[in-house]
């Protein structure tokens, strides 16, 4: 019988994912924003997330709510050592929140060209560092347990190692060419079959650096693959992973945008999923001693009393979060259409 320390870990999974996948293609239009030099393709690129992107970041927020709740040992743990890493992400997420309204009121080219820079960096900047984050993870944190208190040893330059940056690269991939293929729905004639490109261009670059990414785990990390094999839901979510890998440029070609987006949506799913199968029970792997020193979800979680009351909230809370995402995305569906009330 799974007990409420695994729920809360699939809950955090779940919120994780749906941030990656809905976020995820937010911060690949953002990326693709760099690159746009056409006034009227930007416009349709930013009004192709403005409805949607800060209803995207409440995954975030709620993901990160229920890692306090109920593992704050791990919440204050990586908040501490990612700090400076944190800070920076926050002034990137600033910086993208506020473009929308100033380039919207913007008068001149000359300054709607300066927040579209905006919307580009801080999109760029948070596309890599996610990525960068999970690599660390994933090789392991500078951290040990002296006398029942966490000492932690994580510096920032100690975070830009070359294991994590490869995977911050590889997340970096996946979520421009999610950007490009979700662009692909909200585009017509020149500027989709750019998209369509771009989508393509992307998913070989992430093909490429996956299977390197996943060859360095292995000498790098290589807990992870201890008993994976053993687990019959790894061979369930490896085979999603394949399937959409291999639909996504099938679509991309047949056009059906619609499917194509749900299959990028799968791979990050899928991807998220393996890792998150290779780490259980593990939250933070330590690298100095992995079975003596990591924090699991057994020894930084709350108490049981608080995992059960807050499992009830969430029960309650989570629906409603999905309602709404559902709503948002039927009212804006479609094309994007300029008027003189868009961005």
């Amino acid at each position: 019988m799974i007990d409420l320390n695994t729920i809360w870990f699939i809950l955090i999974g779940v919120l994780i994912i749906g941030y990656s996948i809905l976020d995820g293609f937010d911060l690949g239009v953002g990326v693709i924003q760099l690159f746009t030099k056409d006034e009227g393709e930007r416009r349709v690129n930013i009004n192709a997330v403005g409805p949607v992107w800060d209803g995207n970041e409440v995954w975030l927020l709620t993901g990160g709510g229920a890692l306090f709740a109920s593992f704050p040992i791990v919440y204050a743990t990586v908040f501490s050592g990612f700090y400076l890493a944190f800070m920076l992400l926050l002034f990137f997420l600033i910086f993208r929140a506020v473009s929308f309204e100033f380039r919207k009121f913007s008068e001149t080219s000359e300054a709607k060209k300066k927040w579209d820079l905006a919307f580009a960096l801080g999109s760029f900047g948070p596309a890599l560092l996610y990525g960068v984050a999970i690599g660390n993870v994933m090789r392991g944190l500078p951290i040990e347990i002296i006398d029942g208190k966490i000492v932690s040893h994580i510096t920032f330059l100690g975070l830009l190692n070359p294991y994590a940056i490869l995977i911050g690269l590889t997340g970096f991939a996946m979520l421009v060419m999610h950007g490009a293929i979700y662009l692909t729905l909200k585009t017509n004639g020149s500027h989709q079959e750019r998209m369509i490109k771009w989508a393509n261009g992307w998913w070989i670059a992430f093909v490429v650096l996956y299977f390197i990414s996943t060859i360095y785990t292995m000498f790098e990390a290589p807990y992870l693959f201890q008993g994976i094999l053993k687990n019959v839901l790894f061979y369930v979510v490896f085979l999603l992973l394949l399937v959409s890998l291999i639909y996504i440029p099938l679509g991309l070609k047949s056009g059906k945008f619609g499917r194509t987006f749900l299959a990028s949506s799968v791979l990050i799913a899928s991807v998220l999923g393996l890792f998150a199968l290779s780490l259980y029970p593990r939250l933070v792997p330590s690298s100095i001693d992995l079975e003596n020193y990591s924090l699991t979800i057994y020894n930084a979680s709350s108490s049981q009393y608080t995992l059960q009351t807050m499992l009830i909230i969430a029960l309650i809370g989570m629906p409603i979060v999905i309602a709404y995402t559902i709503y948002i995305y039927r009212v804006f569906k479609g094309k994007v259409i300029i008027t003189k009330d868009s961005y």
